[in-house]
């Protein structure tokens, strides 16, 4: 797939549209390819709705190319969060195989930290694993630095946490 900069675009979607669902279904493939099975995180569709979640779709001429989203990521306890820093999480960062090198992960990632910020979220976190090699890159040369472990895969020594300011 050959294109100009300019034919990319980012657009919200429901986190379980079927576009969407096509992209999810891709990346829980490419998941299964490099670890022998699929991200079983819980995720609730709403938790990427508005004001408290984004996801986005990236499309090339209109075809659905990559997608990302992010969703609060409420500290364990009562929900305070008087002491704590408003974060959210970035889950589901995925381009298609033919797309890739082209700058579309990381227009998904600006989108993502920009209207997480616009929310008034101060931070973003992220897990990865170590089989994803250029999701690692990505991140630390946006400036993500490793963060302690959370979630689901918290146990998993396969599993990268990072985390920005925003």
């Amino acid at each position: 797939m050959t294109f100009a900069a300019t034919s990319v675009s980012l657009r919200p979607a429901s986190y379980d549209s079927p576009e969407a669902s096509l992209l999810i279904a891709a990346v829980q493939d490419e998941y299964l390819t490099r670890y022998g099975g699929h991200d079983e995180t819980p995720v609730d569709p709403l938790e990427f709705a508005p004001p408290r979640g984004r996801f986005v779709i990236a499309r090339v001429h209109d075809t659905p190319v990559g997608c990302g989203g992010w969703r609060d990521h409420a500290p364990p306890g009562d929900g305070s969060r008087t002491a704590e820093i408003r974060t959210a999480e970035i889950k589901r960062m995925f381009v298609s195989a033919e797309a890739r090198r082209r700058g579309i992960a990381r227009m998904i990632l600006a989108d993502l930290e920009r209207t997480a910020a616009e929310a008034g979220y101060e931070r973003v976190i992220l897990e990865t694993g170590d089989q994803q090699p250029e999701s690692v890159a990505l991140y630390r040369a946006a400036g993500y630095a490793a963060t302690a472990p959370f979630g689901h895969y918290a146990a998993d020594a396969g599993s990268m946490y990072f985390a920005k300011m925003l």
